[in-house]
């Protein structure tokens, strides 16, 4: 028997005397009405559009990854509702829009229906023994729903962070069952500059024939992309080894930030550092990202293996 989402049960657990996320989402919604307002409202928040406020969203949307990786839990709470407030805003300003195409109800229903269809193994008949059947079904179900689409690769954003987006696509090229192609067979376009004939050797770029541009800012992006290349190789090693590269790169940044406050903070010319270590060397094990791995931890901690992601 199918079963369908029901969270009236819940509000009636909490007591009549604590709203449930219900009522105090149709608080929200009246606080962003009332913002909006032509009368008695906030001149600024009428003024935004939802491409003016793509910057800030972007801008929470990286302030609860923060909380979530390195904060507390009254972090993680706040930064969520700053996510939920840019989500109600963008539904009310496309309520007021001249076209009215939508509003926040019809983005919580379709949410709704949609996480439905893609979990039958819970609404639904069918039924999933681990993880790797739940992504399949997950997959199936999308695919079901995109199959207007032409190419395994639509839909995954160009403005993704490149790590991020280079994983997604990989995953994209697994579960089509192609292979990695290697740099040199691939066409390449850079800056509206074409290069061809490009054969690459460490940082040495050789045997290449530039177009529409001098031959110096030719060698230039072409050497910007062996590198590029390089690293799209060390996101393709973490792939394979179950790791997030954007994750572990925001991480190294973490590291380095924490280090040049430390060194900012301490009288200059100490050279030494706790435990007797010279400045700049690096201890046995260390990479040089920042982090010493061993037996699957990096200092300590354990590294986080990515889960199979529904495509």
């Amino acid at each position: 028997m199918s079963r369908r989402p029901d969270g009236a049960h819940d509000e009636e657990a909490r007591g009549a005397s604590e709203p449930g996320a219900g009522a105090r989402l149709d608080e929200l919604v009246r606080v962003v009405d009332a913002l909006l307002a032509d009368e008695g409202g906030c001149a600024w928040n009428r003024a935004q559009t939802p491409r003016s406020l793509v910057t800030y969203l972007v801008e929470e949307t990286y302030e609860l990854v923060e909380a979530i990786e390195d904060g507390t839990s009254d972090d993680v709470r706040e930064e969520l509702g700053d996510v939920l407030y840019q989500v109600v805003l963008h539904g009310a300003l496309a309520a007021r829009a001249s076209s009215g195409s939508f509003d926040l109800a019809d983005v919580v229903r379709d949410v709704a229906e949609k996480t439905v269809r893609r979990h039958p193994h819970v609404f639904g008949a069918d039924r999933a023994d681990d993880v790797d059947e739940i992504v399949r079904l997950w997959s199936a179900a999308k695919a079901d729903e995109k199959s207007q689409r032409t190419s395994a690769y639509d839909g995954v954003p160009v403005g993704q962070p490149a790590l991020a987006r280079a994983q997604k696509l990989d995953a994209r090229r697994a579960a089509a069952g192609g292979v990695r192609p290697e740099p040199d067979r691939a066409p390449t376009t850079t800056s509206g500059t074409e290069v061809t004939g490009t054969a690459v050797t460490g940082t040495e770029v050789t045997g290449t024939e530039a177009t529409g541009t001098t031959a110096t800012d030719a060698l230039a992006e072409s050497r910007e992309l062996a590198w590029g290349r390089s690293l799209l190789a060390q996101v393709d090693e973490a792939t394979d080894r179950g790791m997030d590269a954007e994750r572990a790169l925001r991480a190294a940044v973490r590291e380095r930030e924490m280090l040049l406050r430390r060194d900012e903070a301490e009288p200059a010319g100490g050279g030494q550092h706790e435990g007797g270590q010279a400045e700049g060397e690096q201890p046995e094990g260390a990479q040089a990202g920042g982090g010493t791995i061993e037996g699957g931890t990096i200092e300590g901690r354990p590294v986080e293996q990515v889960p199979p992601q529904p495509e």
